[in-house]
């Protein structure tokens, strides 16, 4: 988050993701949604996030896209399926239908994970605070988003106490089931504990009382955030032309 494009305004860069979304959404074809991702990539290399977004994007949605091609490719029967072995078949048309779905997912995800590795949480709170939404909502909005990297941090304190133990962690599949079993208890209670210790200071910060609060910490729009929004507006005006005339 430490670059040029890590410092712009949060609504600046969750605009780009916007414009992403609706291009991607209503370009016809596949090209324009898999060009998304080099220049997702070429992105994250100007804000220095590049190796974390390759990471997740390959760990998580790369997994999804090659599910899908396997399941439309060879899977699922269609008018045009060529046999090729047992159950397995060969499909032009759901070769198509796969290039079309996982585009888009493709596009619109990697745009979604490059955008939360350059805003941080607390930028993301502040702009929506900002733009007149309540703090019991912002709140709520910043557990959602803390929520899954606290759960992996708390389970993975709690993996390495068990380890302390004795108890087996690793192995086969039956051996990670029976370390999970024991887990999910101090997991689930630790998580409610540190809810109650967070109501607790947000109380002592008077987060229920009526009066207007101020902020110590400040975030200001810079110059090239306005030319960045002018550019987006510029840019989807003219593709709704675009479409309309085509």
């Amino acid at each position: 988050m430490d670059s040029r494009i890590g410092h712009l305004y949060p609504s600046t860069k969750f605009a780009f993701i916007v414009l992403i979304i609706l291009l991607s959404m209503f370009t016809p074809g596949y090209t324009f949604q898999y060009m998304v991702f080099p220049l997702i990539l070429l992105l994250s290399l100007f804000s220095r996030t590049a190796a974390d977004f390759f990471s997740a994007f390959m760990k998580s949605i790369f997994i999804v896209i090659l599910f899908i091609f396997i399941i439309q490719v060879f899977i699922m029967t269609n008018d045009d399926s060529v046999k090729i072995w047992g159950f397995i078949h060969f499909s032009e048309m759901g070769l198509l239908n796969s290039l079309n779905m996982t585009s888009k997912i493709t596009a619109i995800s990697s745009s979604i994970i490059w955008y939360f590795q350059v805003t941080s949480v607390k930028n993301i709170i502040y702009a929506l605070e900002k733009s007149g939404i309540s703090p019991k909502v912002t709140f709520v909005i910043a557990s959602t988003i803390q929520l899954i990297p606290q759960m992996l941090l708390l389970s993975k304190t709690i993996t390495d106490a068990q380890k302390a133990r004795g108890i087996e962690t690793e192995g086969n599949v039956l051996t990670r089931l029976k370390a999970f079993i024991p887990m999910v208890g101090p997991l689930v209670l630790s998580s409610i504990q540190q809810i109650e210790e967070r109501v607790l200071a947000l109380e002592s910060r008077a987060f229920s009382a009526k009066a207007v609060k101020t902020s110590i910490y400040e975030l200001k729009k810079q110059k090239a955030d306005y030319i960045l929004i002018s550019l987006y507006i510029f840019i989807l005006i003219g593709y709704i032309v675009w479409r309309i005339q085509s």
